[in-house]
């Protein structure tokens, strides 16, 4: 009997390498001529899901950095890079590992919201995994010098940003984020994540 997917993370500097090779392949399908690799400043985590083979089905990159809003520092995490190997797709893999970073985010008790952004078509599937969109809400790019930070309000985005809140009022600070232009600034490797 073959055994069933299972999830790995790790940081991101600490991955097998033949498991890197696979996440870059699978990233550089999804997204031609883009890089590789995420910022250390934001110490990055990969999370895999394998296929009963062991082979990589679908990864994501967990990013930590504060972000300053409402006279506050959150203690914000995102999710990149999310992708399922096309010839996986169809199976659930994808959801099943968002749902997971969602749950390890949740669990850190170093994070109060996970924030990121989307493709507008792809939001029903980051809800199902129990994210919610934030109405209005901008994810401003880059660094805070830059005189065209890329934010998710840029012309020719279609995105919406999303978040789950895991505070001790949870209610008042999703409605801190939501309609905000929020300062992101994750640098320039990482210019949005």
């Amino acid at each position: 009997m073959t055994p069933g997917p299972t999830i790995e993370t790790y940081a991101a500097d600490a991955l097998p390498a033949a498991l890197a090779a696979q996440v870059a392949a699978l990233e550089a399908h999804a997204w031609p001529g883009s890089q590789s690799g995420h910022d250390p400043a934001l110490a990055p985590r990969a999370m895999v899901l394998l296929d009963g083979a062991g082979a990589v089905a679908a990864s994501l990159a967990l990013l930590y950095k504060p972000v300053p809003l409402a006279g506050r520092t959150y203690r914000a995490a995102g999710l990149s890079s999310v992708v399922t190997r096309a010839s996986a797709r169809g199976r659930g893999y994808g959801g099943r590992l968002v749902a997971a970073a969602r749950a390890a985010l949740a669990a850190d008790p170093a994070v109060d919201v996970a924030l990121f952004s989307c493709d507008r078509e792809l939001t029903p599937f980051y809800e199902a995994a129990g994210f919610a969109v934030l109405p209005g809400a901008v994810l401003v790019g880059g660094t805070p010098q830059d005189p065209d930070p890329l934010a998710t309000d840029a012309p020719g985005f279609d995105k919406n940003v999303l978040a789950a809140f895991f505070t001790a009022d949870p209610a008042a600070d999703r409605a801190a984020f939501t309609g905000a232009r929020i300062p992101l600034h994750p640098g320039t490797v990482d210019r949005l994540w």
